[in-house]
Order: C-alpha cells, then sequence, then structure tokens
C-alpha cells in the first residue's frame, strides 16, 4: 500500500470518527433520498439505528406536515444548492414530533457530479419550547401592560424615551412612534422642561434620590397642549447594562373633579341642613309652646268668667289685668302659628334622581374623617334600579346624618357598615343603613325620632326627628329595627320617578 493511500485510509478513518461522536445528526442520503450512512446521534435523536435506516427513504421521518419538503429540499440540492440552518419538524420511531434544525450540502462525485446529500440535524426541540415559552411570556406582560390604567413611560439616563405604553397614549395623546427616542420633556409643562435633565445629571453625579422610589403630584401636558394634575412614582432599574428609569402615572383630573363635586354637595347639605334645623326647630318650639298657652288662655279665660260675677272696683282692675294677659296670650298664640307656618313653607323641588349616585356621594360624604377608623364600609346597590322623584339635597342630608350616627355608634372591634338599597315591590325603592354597634336600649328606641331626644351629650336631638320628617313627606316611614348580627338598622323607602316619555 502507498503512502498516500495510507494517509487516505488514515483521513478518512479520522472523518468517520468525528461524524461517529458528533452531538449533531450526521446523514448521507442519494438523490432519491435513500439513507447511505446513519451516525450515533441520529439513532439517538431519531430513535431508529443504523441499520434500520441505511437502505431506506428518508421520507420515513416525515409528519404529514412536512411530507411536501423533503422533495423540494433534494431538488434543491440536486441543483447544486446549500441549505442552511432551516427549521422544521421530524417524527421519531417512537411517534414523537420533534423540532430540529437542517444544514443540507450537495456531496459530489470525484468528477464533480452531484450523486447525493449531507444533512446535519440538531434537536432544537427544548429550544423551541423554550422560545415559545418566551414569547408566550412576553405577549403576556404586553397584554398586561397594555391592561393597566396607569399610563408608564421608561426613559434613559439621558431622558430619551423607549418605551410608552397603550395607556400613556390615551393619556397624553401621542402614539408611542412620536414619542420614543425622544425627549421625555414633551410630556412637561414648559416650567418642567428646563429642570428635568438636571434632575437627572444630578442623580447619576450623586446617587441622591430625592423622588426615585416616592410618588408625588405633577402636571402633564397633552399633544393638544393642555395641562392636568396626574401622579407621578419613579422606578429605577438596569437592563442591557444601562440605567433605565421607569414612571408610572395616574390621571388626577377626575378625582380632582369628583373632590370638587362632594365639597359643593357637602357645602349644599350644610346650607340646607341648617335651614332644615331651623325650620324643624320652630316647628318642635311651636307644638312644645303651644300646649302651654293653650292651657294658659284655658285658664284666663276661666278666670274672667268668674271675675265678672263680680263688680267691686278691685275685680274690676283684675279685670283689666287679666285681659292684658289674654291678650298677650293671644299675641304669643299667633306667633306660634306663624312658626309653624314658617316651618311648612318652601315645599322641596322633586325631580328624577338616580338613587345609587345620591348614596355613593352621601356616604363618601358622611365618611369624611372616618376612613383611617377601621370601619369596613359594604354598598349593596341592586343594579338597574329606577330613578327616585326627590330633592337630591334632602335625601343626601337624612343618608349621611344616619351613617354618622352608624359610625358613631361603634365603638367596638367589629365595625361594619353597610349601606343597601333594592326595590321593595311597591313602586317605590327601600333603603336601609345597618351597622355593627352596641343596638339601642328599649328605652330610648321608644323615643327615638321624637324631637330633642339624644343620647349625645352634645347632641340637639332634632336629627332623627328631622330625617323622619323628611321621609314622611315622601309618604315613607322611617323606622329603626335590630341587626341581626348586633347593631341597628335604620330602613326607609322612596317613590320612584315615573318613567320619561
Amino acid at each position: 500500500m502507498t503512502e498516500r493511500e495510507t494517509s487516505g485510509k488514515s483521513a478518512a478513518s479520522l472523518l468517520a470518527a468525528i461524524v461517529q461522536s458528533s452531538e449533531d445528526a450526521i446523514i448521507s442520503k442519494d438523490l432519491d433520498g435513500i439513507v447511505t450512512s446513519w451516525n450515533s446521534a441520529a439513532e439517538r435523536i431519531f430513535g431508529y439505528t443504523a441499520d434500520e435506516m441505511i437502505g431506506r427513504s428518508i421520507a420515513i421521518l416525515a409528519t404529514p406536515a412536512t411530507a411536501d419538503e423533503m422533495p423540494h429540499i433534494l431538488e434543491t440540492v440536486g441543483r447544486g444548492e446549500r441549505v442552511d440552518h432551516y427549521e422544521t419538524e421530524r417524527r421519531r420511531k417512537d411517534g414523537q414530533i420533534i423540532a430540529v434544525a437542517l444544514t443540507i450540502s450537495p456531496v459530489r462525485d470525484d468528477t464533480g457530479r452531484i450523486v447525493g446529500a449531507s444533512k446535519i440535524a440538531r434537536d432544537i426541540t427544548t429550544l423551541k419550547l423554550d422560545a415559545d415559552e418566551l414569547i408566550k411570556r412576553e405577549a403576556l406582560l404586553g397584554s398586561i401592560l397594555e391592561t393597566v390604567p396607569d399610563a408608564m413611560v421608561v426613559i434613559d439616563e439621558r431622558g430619551m424615551v423607549q418605551s410608552f405604553s397603550v395607556a400613556a397614549e390615551r393619556m397624553f395623546g401621542y402614539t408611542a412612534s412620536e414619542v420614543c427616542g425622544g425627549n421625555v420633556s414633551i410630556l412637561m409643562p414648559m416650567s418642567y422642561r428646563e429642570h428635568h435633565n438636571s434632575y437627572i445629571a444630578r442623580f447619576l453625579a450623586t446617587g441622591e434620590r430625592r423622588v426615585i422610589g416616592r410618588g408625588r403630584v405633577v402636571s402633564g401636558r397633552r399633544k393638544d397642549g393642555s395641562e392636568f394634575p396626574l401622579e407621578l412614582a419613579i422606578g429605577e432599574l438596569h437592563w442591557d447594562g444601562r440605567q433605565m428609569f421607569t414612571g408610572f402615572l395616574r390621571d388626577l383630573t377626575e378625582r380632582q373633579q369628583t373632590q370638587r363635586r362632594l365639597q359643593e354637595v357637602q357645602a349644599d347639605l350644610a346650607h340646607v341642613s341648617r335651614l332644615t334645623e331651623l325650620g324643624q326647630m320652630a316647628s318642635a318650639l311651636a307644638h312644645e309652646v303651644n300646649q302651654p298657652l293653650a292651657a294658659a288662655t284655658n285658664y284666663l279665660e276661666a278666670g274672667q268668667v268668674l271675675l265678672a260675677r263680680d263688680n267691686r272696683p278691685a275685680t274690676e282692675r283684675a279685670r283689666g289685668v287679666f285681659d292684658k294677659a289674654a291678650e298677650q296670650v293671644e299675641r304669643a298664640t299667633q306667633l306660634v302659628r306663624r312658626l309653624r307656618e314658617f316651618s311648612r313653607k318652601g315645599e322641596s323641588e322633586r325631580r328624577p334622581e338616580p338613587i345609587g349616585k345620591l348614596i355613593d356621594e352621601a356616604t363618601a360624604l358622611a365618611l369624611i374623617g372616618a376612613r383611617d377608623s377601621g370601619i369596613k364600609v359594604q354598598l349593596h346597590i341592586a343594579p338597574q334600579l329606577p330613578n327616585v322623584a326627590v330633592d337630591r339635597i334632602q335625601v343626601q342630608q337624612v343618608i349621611v346624618n344616619l351613617v354618622r350616627n352608624a359610625v358613631e355608634a361603634m365603638e367596638s372591634e367589629r365595625r361594619e357598615l353597610t349601606v343597601s338599597a333594592a326595590p321593595d315591590g311597591d313602586g317605590r325603592v327601600a333603603i336601609q343603613i345597618a351597622d355593627t354597634g352596641p343596638g339601642l336600649a328599649p328605652e330610648v328606641a321608644e323615643r327615638l325620632f321624637q324631637p330633642f331626644v339624644t343620647t349625645k351629650p352634645q347632641g340637639m336631638g332634632i336629627g332623627l326627628s328631622i330625617c323622619r320628617s323628611i321621609i314622611e313627606a315622601y309618604g315613607g316611614e322611617l323606622h329603626a329595627k335590630p341587626n341581626s348580627g348586633g347593631g341597628t338598622v335604620f330602613a326607609f323607602s322612596l317613590p320612584t320617578a315615573p318613567p320619561v316619555g
């Protein structure tokens, strides 16, 4: 054997050893797709031994979805072209479908004629699953960020916008493509812009955290130039070797409008409450004073009758005194009558009002200052309730009074307030305010709605009397009953408004 032949055999042996030790499947086949070699990695990946595959068509590895690929690949190789990193699927002997990456090259004989193909196949099933999982996670994260009501803006250390969420697009009126790559100062009023970059520079130089990790109220500027209040929280992150800052922004316009609305309602309630209390006090005073005046009148009239039977001078003078006393009593009676008329004047203006909104506003007002007292508040408003025909301020005055009473009554560890509204079946809406306080003592419950009856040291005892008068004016009845879970339930009903049209 010549040295050249020996060298050739050694090279062939080395090549065969390399092929057998490869982690990738290395397969050769002729132009008809018949397998001519099959290494150990091919056995491990596809499950067939070399004896089972050599001499058989490579098409045995095709799946129904990839059956047309193999003839096309052989045609490509037959033209002398190479197929690089082609990702597809193949079927193992046990029927399992795996993902593979293929590199296929033409094989030529000594004359340069293409006689077959050499294929390297790598199992990428695990990588594919990992990639698919990563894509799913990214899609989930993207979906979450798109549904978060707060806007999110990500900037780099130069203040350039890197990410602009869907909520941010809605909030500022810009699209992400209009903002990303530009300076975040475009979202700020002019008074903020000139200072923003210096804030970032100072933080990068000193590491001093003045706003990072804290929330604050600032102003934002929309694309149309309008400015609005927003709450800003800034976080810091490091990504791909870069320092980034994430801003979460919440539009406070609606919150401030709600606060102003509550303040207006609170002012209206306070004004009407004072007028109503004055009227109720006048009515109560008239009722209480009228009885002794009537009695005094009767006594005076009786005295005048007795004096009329005696004509002595002293008696005559006494008669004059009695007459003057009777005149003053009559004058007082007239004043009382006028007070009662005053308390009945000014019929309230009734309009269709959404009871759910009335309860929301009144409860919010009544709980001002009590939010941190550990009270659990539940609103159970039946869906699609009809409007009620009421004076809004009057009804809210009743609810505010009852809710505040309930809050003040609860001093135990269990502090639950439930306000509910539902149809009562008689064309009215039933409202209940339930607390978990100590309940009402029997002697208090009997006189609860009478004027000047109170359990509060500084109370006047006319609040519940006013509430009862308001509800009775709407044809309802305000009453109290024990709460099944402990405490008291105040209940009343309101008339529904007639349908429009």
